[in-house]
């Protein structure tokens, strides 16, 4: 069986790669998922408003005999240092990832100022990371914003750094959008070479004895496969003429088959490593070839799409209400 694929552009051994968690984050974890046989890697998101918001504390709580103490200008240049300072430590990071493991490494950024997004990939291409995912997690909560201002703040950024880098670059999506194949059709016509679907954001509950809110579980269940699952197939009926990685949900290699069979290139494991440990990679590799095997597929692009064959796009995923349902 052969499951190499291509992902961004980049060749893959097979479509399994480690979404960008706190396991990417460190060596040791990346170590054993380049060991266990993971496609590819992407690393723990290096975000600019946690950078931010850490060093605008530590001034805060800085003494009188401290200069910044005073001064809003030196406050400042205090922050700005210390967004430098955790850059080239990222940096480091990037380029000590790439020389220990055989796959491609993609790096995450997730920044809150303009002119940061640029800045940050222009440097990741210079530490030799293979390819960019933005991490734009832009939440739809002010009724003063404008759908379409959302929209094209995505568009903005994406161009910002397209004209720094000349490496792959996709962006992770939320799937708050009033219509989101108008907005990847608007992100693949300002050169996204991917788009990964979907994040999945923090997640409130209220905790009924304290009345506080709380954070829910922080893992995907199997049951979320579903939404990234139709949106791929989806925008795959639709050519929409990029690379989709799927994220959320795939929790076993049915999972994995599913989402190719939708359409997808590529998928992301992050829960899953995490419930089952970083070896299950190599079980669930070897239970795809099994599945390739007994239908006879003997490459990931023989079966890619293929719940979509003979249709431009699949009705069933189009259908948002039950015709029927089993239990009427």
């Amino acid at each position: 069986m052969n499951l190499k694929t291509s992902y961004l552009g980049l060749d893959l051994k097979n479509p399994l790669i480690a979404s960008s968690s706190r396991l990417t984050g460190d060596m040791k974890s990346i170590m054993q998922c380049n060991d266990n046989g993971i496609g590819a890697v992407v690393l723990k998101s290096i975000f600019e408003e946690q950078i931010r918001l850490a060093a605008e504390s530590n001034t805060r709580t800085g003494s009188a005999n401290d200069y910044y103490y005073w001064y809003t200008e030196a406050q400042e240049k205090v922050v700005g240092l210390s967004v430098e300072e955790n850059l080239d430590k990222y940096l480091k990071f990037v380029e000590d990832v790439k020389s220990q493991i055989d796959v491609p490494v993609i790096s995450s950024i997730n920044c809150t100022t303009a002119e940061e997004w640029p800045k940050f990939a222009a440097a990741i291409q210079q530490a030799g990371a293979d390819a960019l995912e933005l991490n734009i997690a832009l939440f739809p909560f002010d009724p003063k914003v404008a759908s379409a201002d959302i929209e094209e703040l995505y568009v903005d950024i994406l161009k910002s750094v397209k004209r720094e880098v000349n490496i792959p670059v996709s962006i992770k999506l939320g799937y708050y959008f009033t219509n989101l194949c108008s907005v990847a059709n608007k992100l693949v016509a300002s050169g996204v070479d991917g788009l990964v679907l979907f994040n999945r954001y923090y997640r409130p509950d209220i905790d009924i004895d304290t009345q506080k809110v709380v954070s829910e579980n922080h893992m995907s269940s199997p049951d979320e496969i579903h939404i990234p699952m139709r949106w791929i197939g989806l925008l795959k009926g639709n050519d929409i003429g990029c690379y989709m990685a799927a994220s959320t949900g795939v929790h076993d290699y049915q999972g994995a088959v599913k989402q190719i069979l939708a359409g997808a290139d590529a998928v992301q494991l992050c829960s899953a490593l995490y419930i089952h440990g970083i070896p299950f990679i190599k079980t669930m590799l070897e239970e795809m070839e099994n599945w390739m095997q007994k239908n006879r597929f003997t490459t990931i692009d023989s079966f890619k799409g293929k719940a979509l064959d003979n249709q431009t796009i699949d009705a069933s995923f189009e259908r948002i209400q039950f015709l029927k349902r089993d239990f009427e």
